[in-house]
């Protein structure tokens, strides 16, 4: 590609000729389309591929002069230009949002034997599709859509030219998926510093070959930096411990040293106990949308409106004393009649209000599981599964590019500034610092 080579300042001029070319190339459309009985026929849909199309064209036309001038000054023995243009590579046609734009990229020649090439950095060798359909077909799998109904299914976005989807393109697709995700779990961990994560296991309801049924375990974390991040995601059949055991000490071969300072996770034995082996450090935090609605199951309908303002007042609470006179308070009400709903409560007292040890600009993340919730909402609350098994590996593959997709949208945490305080060994009290703790001073004076 180019971009290696340009400066700010010739980026700055091809993105003034690309606006130059688009308006040149509109008008050239409306004059075509007033002036031709054929024309005036086309659709929206086609008129806007073929914009497209021309705008796309002249954007690599930008491109080949930018090259072409950059070795301007190259001159062979006779004193003629050695880097020219040398006609065009066969036309193909680009899968993109707006359907199928059919491009025809100018092909360079170098006289001088350097081996100057021509790669557009729009229009990558043998791309075909763009990285908005790419990123669209594995959501469209896990969401139930056959490898056979995928170009169907993308013709209704696209129209029907959808060419270059058949069976065996997303065949291929899938393998690649499978094998960037292959290698992105052997990436080192020996630098990476989390402070917080968030697990849980997620049923997609996709089938694998030799399991009726399969469960991603997905871990999330939050960097030093403040930025979330995938930090592992895994398969089992349930959310055992053995399988999140599979899942932690592959993350400790790889030399992630240390775990989290708090886990936030719903209550699913398997990976608590996982973690007080592997990571005995990480302190424990339950996930309060997922209790609430424990506790909610236990109690009539009825109830429901009351009993979730009653939850709501203790997570609330501004301090640890008053989450607890309101924990209390809500076990009196509810322990006589529903002594199921309350032990469901009581049990986890400690985990759920762990949030109170750190900052109060991070509680917000902490007290739910929503990074991983939302992330898989679409595919957590399916109800079809989809036609065909997949293998192993093609399921991961899935997964990782779903994720990878969603990453992209993640946002800091609030209060970032307070991780660099945690980290030197802080201690927080109700979310604000207290200096005046004993064991605070010793550590801030190591």
């Amino acid at each position: 590609m180019l971009i290696g080579w340009r400066t700010s300042g010739e980026i700055g001029l091809l993105k003034s000729d690309l606006s130059h070319y688009g308006r040149y190339a509109m008008s050239k459309d409306t004059s075509r389309t007033s002036g031709s009985a054929t024309e005036i026929g086309l659709t929206l849909e086609q008129l806007i591929r073929r914009g497209a199309r021309d705008l796309l064209q002249n954007a690599i036309e930008v491109e080949v002069q930018a090259l072409l001038a950059e070795y301007g000054n190259v001159r062979t023995l006779s004193g003629s230009a050695a880097v020219v243009r040398n006609g065009y590579l066969p036309a193909r046609e680009i899968l993109t949002a707006v359907g199928p734009v059919e491009v025809r990229l100018p092909k360079v020649r170098d006289r001088s034997g350097a081996g100057v090439k021509f790669n557009s950095a729009l229009v990558p060798p043998y791309v075909r599709r763009s990285k908005t359909i790419a990123a669209a077909l594995p959501w469209l799998y896990l969401k139930g859509v056959s490898t056979g109904d995928m170009r169907e299914a993308l013709a209704v976005l696209v129209g029907e030219e959808a060419k270059g989807l058949s069976p065996n393109v997303v065949s291929r697709l899938k393998a690649e998926w499978a094998a960037e995700y292959a290698q992105w779990m052997k990436r080192d961990l020996s630098a990476s510093r989390y402070l917080y994560w968030w697990a849980d296991g997620i049923h997609t309801g996709v089938r694998e070959e030799d399991a009726a049924r399969s469960c991603l375990l997905v871990i999330i974390g939050v960097t030093a930096e403040g930025k979330k991040e995938l930090v592992a995601i895994g398969d089992g059949l349930r959310e055992s411990t053995a399988s999140w055991l599979e899942v932690l000490r592959d993350l400790k071969a790889r030399e992630l040293a240390g775990g989290p300072l708090l886990a936030v996770g719903d209550g699913a034995l398997g990976f608590w106990a996982a973690l007080a082996e592997i990571y005995p450090e990480t302190r424990p935090q339950r996930c309060w949308g997922h209790k609430t609605a424990n506790v909610l199951n236990a109690l009539p309908k009825s109830l429901h409106g009351k009993a979730k303002a009653g939850l709501h007042e203790i997570w609330m609470a501004p301090t640890r004393a008053q989450a607890i006179s309101a924990f209390e308070a809500f076990l009196k009400s509810y322990g006589a009649k529903y002594p199921k709903a309350t032990e469901k409560l009581s049990r986890d007292r400690e985990a759920l209000l762990a949030f109170y040890d750190f900052p109060a600009e991070h509680w917000i993340h902490l007290r739910t599981s929503n990074p991983v919730e939302s992330t898989f909402a679409t595919v957590r609350h399916r109800s079809t599964q989809t036609k065909n098994c997949v293998s192993r590996a093609t399921f991961l593959g899935l997964a990782f590019k779903l994720v990878q997709q969603a990453q992209k949208s993640w946002r800091r945490i609030q209060g970032a500034e307070r991780i660099a305080d945690l980290l030197k060994g802080m201690v927080f009290k109700d979310g604000i610092p207290a200096p005046d703790d004993a064991s605070q001073q010793q550590k801030m004076a190591a």
